[in-house]
């Protein structure tokens, strides 16, 4: 009987107890064990693990977060980690690992193989940008909530002829921005991709008014970040709470977590002060933040989260290590792990130019 451990690690997202299920029951067709790490791979290093059974995945397919836990553990920050992640796969008897994550994780899962693991990934993401995969599941339902958002925000922001800027997640691509953007009918979209320039934006936004529509929805991106020029007084902290990172990112503090990401955040605030400024309109700012990636997956993640965990099982039983599973058109297929992790998938211009017809 084979033993096969599962772990979810990085941020929570909509979909990955559906994967979970999947595994669990795919798995219970050619009578293995599935072993649940817990916490991500901070539990493979400290042997954190319990035995998950058709009862224990009963009833989560709905349910968002993960059962299991998540962290966002770096092993290869400490050598002994590393070797204590082999001594614990050894001492449970793992034959493979199921790693369900993004960039992050499954690069660990990538290096874990290169050294003899047995291993197989899941892509997970609400930023939707792996390399080799149209879609990760957990996007939908992020573009859904912050579609959602901008709809009710467009309320607001007609009752009282404000500009109302809308920050939602997205360190180094701007997926989430653009699509619900585009299906929130932002009158502006700013992406990473895309350095801006406050004034161009404050001027597509003059030609609006010009127009007679007293109001506008900005959706912005995280990593979002103004070109060189602009924004000059942000490092000035008597002036603003917020930091100037790498690339002229705005983050909220300079600590950088195990992975070396700084926290991102502020680039609403920031983007607002400046709008006021060159426009003298009332602006406003809602951070989506974790809202994002909480709550239950939509209809289409959970079909994709519960496609990836049963090719993921496939994988295993035939011996197909170091790859990830991905959805290309309509099919599952799968790409080796390395070549998943070695570069971001950023938006697709052509996708961007249609946003862009309805900027102002």
């Amino acid at each position: 009987m084979k033993k096969i451990g599962v772990l979810t690690g990085g941020g929570d997202c909509p979909g990955l107890n559906a994967v979970i299920r999947a595994v669990v029951r795919k798995s219970i067709q050619y009578d293995w064990e599935i072993i649940g790490i817990k916490n991500g791979w901070k539990g493979l290093i400290n042997g954190e693990m319990e035995l998950l059974t058709d009862y224990s995945v009963s009833g989560i397919l709905p349910k968002g977060g993960t059962i299991i836990g998540t962290s966002r553990t770096n092993p290869f920050t400490n050598k002994e980690d590393v070797q204590r992640i082999v001594e614990n796969i050894k001492n449970f008897g793992l034959d493979a690992l199921v790693v369900i994550g993004g960039d992050d994780t499954l690069s660990v899962a990538s290096k874990l193989y290169k050294i003899g693991i047995s291993v197989v990934g899941i892509p997970k993401t609400i930023d939707n940008d792996l390399s080799g995969t149209d879609y990760t599941f957990g996007f939908d339902t992020a573009v859904s909530i912050v579609t959602e958002a901008i709809d009710r925000l467009h309320t607001t922001a007609e009752s009282h002829h404000r500009v109302i800027v809308v920050e939602v997640m997205g360190r180094h691509t701007g997926w989430i921005a653009t699509t619900a953007g585009i299906a929130g009918g932002a009158d502006e979209i700013l992406i990473p991709e895309v350095p801006f320039v406050i004034e161009d934006v404050c001027q597509r936004l003059k030609d609006r008014y010009s127009r007679g529509k007293k109001f506008s929805i900005i959706a912005v991106a995280e990593g979002a970040y103004p070109k060189a020029e602009d924004f000059p007084n942000t490092n000035n902290k008597e002036s603003s709470n917020q930091n100037i990172g790498e690339a002229g990112l705005i983050t909220q503090t300079e600590e950088k977590d195990a992975f070396g990401h700084v926290r991102l955040g502020g680039i609403g605030h920031t983007l607002a002060k400046e709008i006021e400024k060159h426009m003298m309109v009332e602006t406003r700012v809602t951070v989506l933040g974790h809202v994002q990636r909480g709550g239950t997956p939509t209809a289409h993640d959970r079909v994709l989260a519960t496609r990836f965990g049963v090719a993921a099982v496939e994988l295993i039983k035939d011996e197909n290590f170091g790859k990830m599973v991905a959805l290309q058109g309509n099919k599952i297929v799968h790409i080796t792990l390395e070549e998943a992790t070695s570069k971001s998938k950023t938006v697709d211009m052509e996708l961007y130019e249609i946003a862009k017809l309805f900027f102002g």
